[in-house]
């Protein structure tokens, strides 16, 4: 696996990647206020004045390309003013998820910014930061023609969802939970990024698909999917380092960012649970 651009979705997510910028990807621009000098350099990030970060775009309004092939989203949002403290120029690289931990730690990127989840094995291979809090949701075709209400209508039916990320996980879960209570599992169905997993849903394939509550919450208000089941399992997501400086650094960054009220003003925008507390820092011990 490589860390060239690629479009692994549909529609705008493929223009968005032929309409980049760079070799790694499109680097954001921030107007409005002239750039702090660089608070942190090689070899504790991996470019000169640039933050790079890996992010898969198929996850709106978190993170995706609008038809400008532009990326947008509220952790773009916040992946760019990070950037912005810390004097660097944001720079994403677009890529699967399943690539973004191997990446992480060949130095590909110096941060995975797609709201990685938190567990203790991956606490013990990066640097993780929590930053959001999300749940998980099934969606089904608009309308919910099969009334599916609660986890449990969810036995013998198909699901698509990304490969590798806490919602496969959780999926696999439900699986084993309906077993567990005498019904059929699921079928489950991978694929290499939300956007093919939402067009299986969108084709029939499948007669469900896993997504992060903000994310089928804006799929519903789209009018594409409903979202029948939500709530399931809130999980903390994070930032993610290979190198503790940066993400001190970024600790700092987002303490500045609470402080300001400019983080609660962000999350609040978008509907996204916050954080509790006030300050930010690494959970885990990061790579031995």
């Amino acid at each position: 696996m490589t860390a060239d651009i690629r479009s692994f979705g549909r529609g705008a997510t493929r223009r968005g990647v032929l309409a980049g910028a760079g070799a790694l990807g499109l680097t954001a621009t921030l107007p409005g206020r002239a750039r702090a000098q660089a608070k942190i350099a090689p070899p504790n990030i991996i470019k000169a004045n640039t933050l790079v970060m890996s992010i898969n775009p198929t996850l709106p309004p978190l993170q995706f390309v609008d038809d400008k092939g532009q990326l947008q989203g509220m952790r773009v949002e916040l992946g760019n003013e990070v950037a912005k403290l810390l004097g660097l120029t944001p720079e994403y690289v677009r890529i699967e998820f399943a690539a973004m931990v191997p990446g992480l730690a060949a130095k590909r990127w110096d941060m995975i910014n797609t709201g990685i989840f938190w567990t203790e094995e991956r606490s013990k291979l990066m640097y993780m930061v929590p930053y959001e809090r999300a749940a998980i949701s099934f969606l089904v075709s608009r309308g919910n023609p099969l009334k599916i209400e609660k986890w449990e209508d969810l036995a013998g039916k198909a699901v698509s969802v990304e490969l590798g990320g806490i919602e496969e996980r959780r999926t696999r879960e439900v699986d084993t939970m309906l077993k567990g209570k005498g019904l059929a599992g699921l079928t489950i169905r991978t694929f290499n990024n939300f956007a093919e997993s939402f067009q299986a849903l969108r084709a029939g394939q499948v007669q469900a698909a896993t997504a992060i509550d903000a994310t089928a919450m804006y799929w519903q208000g789209r009018g594409d999917f409903t979202r029948a089941v939500a709530g399931l399992f809130p999980q903390t997501a994070t930032f993610a380092f290979a190198n503790k400086t940066l993400a001190e650094a970024v600790v700092g960054a987002l303490n500045d960012l609470k402080k300001s009220g400019y983080y609660d003003q962000l999350f609040d925008k978008y509907g996204v649970l916050k954080i509790e507390g006030s300050t930010f820092k690494i959970d885990g011990t990061g790579p031995a």
